[in-house]
């Protein structure tokens, strides 16, 4: 009795073993990996779309320099709908990708390492599946209501029991993520995740995108986390106006339209960064 238990589970745990070992070759198969790369490609796109609304806002245009600003852009492009279904669909794999390295990869490293690692990919993950969804509600339309559905979902937070503490705690952790961007910038962390290229100029270019990259998009982050923040405190939901609120509020900062210019340019830089980055990433 114990014994046929015994190889009743040990048949089980090696069923499961060699399905996990076809899910994992499926996500490490080259054409996934193709399109994760494209993936980096389309946040590369839209990086540089936000940051040139962001240069328009410090000259005085209008706009609205976020990722739904981004995707409207994209989507009012001749062929937009084919160019959004073909961006979501390089999103999904670039999250299914990350997905597979939060649950297959890193289980050499040390035990705190193994689980700082799969932390990482299974947020970027998530972050690239909400870039998916985004791209999605435009493609069928429903863009703008999209928008105006996060801007619900804030108010109804706001008076959930316990939502300003978990709004502010949201808050914290983007300006956080806005700091470790920047410092990623600084110390010029980013190339590790690259294979650089040979030539030395070419080296240096893509370091510099990559450092101005970084640092702009993590002011970016900073100030948009410190005004979810102040408005969960304040109890001001209209003035959680996610990234798009944050470039804004800085224009409006002493020398402001300098700076936003500035983070508009280092947007920018990390498109392009981000766009290289499909090629040279480390997969």
């Amino acid at each position: 009795m114990h014994g046929a238990c015994r190889r009743k589970g040990t048949i089980i745990k090696r069923e499961l073993r060699s399905a996990a070992d076809k899910a994992e070759d499926a996500t490490n198969s080259p054409a996934l990996e193709m399109l994760a790369r494209a993936g980096f490609a389309v946040s590369g796109v839209l990086h540089f779309l936000i940051g040139t609304i962001a240069i328009g806002l410090a000259t005085g245009k209008g706009g609205r320099a976020d990722v739904s600003g981004a995707v409207g852009q994209l989507a009012s492009q001749p062929f937009g709908p084919v160019l959004l279904w073909g961006s979501f669909a390089a999103c999904v794999a670039l999250a299914l990708w990350q997905t597979s390295d939060a649950v297959f990869d890193f289980e050499h490293l040390p035990a705190k390492d193994k689980t700082a690692k799969k932390l990482k990919a299974a947020l970027q993950a998530a972050v690239y599946a909400g870039l998916a969804f985004t791209l999605a509600a435009y493609a069928r339309g429903a863009g703008q209501d999209n928008r105006e559905s996060a801007s619900d979902m804030t108010v109804t937070l706001l008076k959930a029991p316990g939502g300003v503490l978990l709004l502010v705690l949201i808050g914290a952790a983007v300006a956080i993520t806005g700091i470790i961007y920047a410092i990623r910038g600084f110390k010029k962390s980013f190339e590790k995740h690259i294979n650089m290229p040979g030539s030395a100029n070419a080296r240096t270019a893509v370091t510099a995108l990559g450092v101005a990259g970084y640092v702009a998009k993590g002011v970016a982050l900073f100030v948009t986390g410190l005004l979810v923040v102040i408005a969960s405190v304040t109890a001001h939901p209209e003035e959680s106006t996610g990234l798009d609120g944050g470039l804004k509020a800085l224009r409006e900062q002493p020398f402001g339209i300098y700076v936003l210019a500035a983070v508009g340019v280092g947007l920018i830089c990390y498109g392009v960064y981000m766009v290289v980055r499909a090629k040279l990433a480390r997969m």
